[in-house]
């Protein structure tokens, strides 16, 4: 299986696994820049050049070799699974992707007819009732975990855990898990571990969130989002994110970690 959603600098200063939702962009860019000195010109998932990622397939040696030797810092980075599926919601099934179509061709439509969903119209600028319509998607995402239909669970709105886990059980061992919403001291704890060939000036960096903006804009507070049923469902997809990754589950309105994450934890858990 190898090392799936894995990326390292070119000059293998350090090693990231991707987890959709939680800053990759920035956190790419980042790495990006730590090499070259500059930004890539475009989203960061497109580059094909200029860092290692497993899904190019020249990259796929030197990452095995480096993760199984842990000869780099390796890290990831997690969000709050309340903000993050509504996060995906509104980028993912609401609006309009890069490619100035809607994300995954006839997902959007089965969505409509199968769930009910409503989704602001053809350009997703509509107003529709925004909390109702999440929280069919929820029921739609629940069925796509658990019973994988009418279709897989996609990579962003699939458990945290899930996608770190392939990582630990492959021969791969973090050396820091850090949270979206603390991100400028989980980035400069990294930087401080590691030595990069151009200096990062991480308060001079910008935010890459290269899903704004292609959806409407959440309306409501998080918590009015997240009914008992709601919350239930969010148990039974996320209830290992919320427990190793420290999250508060009884409060959709605290988006902010309740305790530290512990690796000998994570790896421990997620490594069977």
């Amino acid at each position: 299986m190898g090392f799936p959603g894995t990326w390292m600098t070119e000059s293998e200063s350090v090693v990231y696994r991707v987890v959709p939702k939680c800053a990759c962009s920035t956190i790419g860019q980042i790495m990006y820049f730590s090499d070259h000195g500059r930004f890539f010109d475009g989203d960061i998932h497109d580059a094909q050049a200029g860092m290692h990622k497993w899904a190019i397939e020249d990259s796929q040696d030197p990452i095995s070799r480096n993760v199984q030797n842990h000869q780099s810092y390796a890290f990831t980075c997690v969000r709050n699974p309340y903000t993050r599926i509504l996060s995906s919601f509104f980028d993912k099934i609401c609006g309009i992707q890069r490619n100035g179509k809607r994300y995954r061709g006839n997902l959007v439509p089965l969505l409509v007819q199968k769930y009910g969903i409503e989704v602001g119209g053809e350009d997703g600028r509509e107003e529709f009732d925004q909390i109702k319509s999440f929280r069919r998607f929820l029921l739609f995402a629940r069925d796509t975990i658990r019973w994988r239909r009418p279709m897989d669970p996609d990579i962003h709105w699939s458990a945290m855990s899930g996608h770190i886990s392939t990582f630990i059980v492959n021969g791969g061992r973090y050396d820091q898990i850090f949270w979206t919403e603390s991100f400028n001291d989980g980035m400069a704890q990294v930087l401080r571990a590691i030595e990069t060939p151009q200096q990062v000036d991480l308060d001079a960096i910008p935010r890459f969130n290269e899903s704004e903006g292609h959806g409407p804009k959440r309306a409501h507070p998080v918590e009015d989002y997240f009914d008992d049923l709601s919350m239930h469902l969010m148990y039974e997809m996320y209830h290992r994110d919320f427990d190793l990754f420290r999250y508060d589950f009884d409060n959709p309105a605290n988006k902010m970690p309740v305790g530290e994450i512990d690796l000998d934890e994570v790896h421990a858990k997620l490594g069977d």
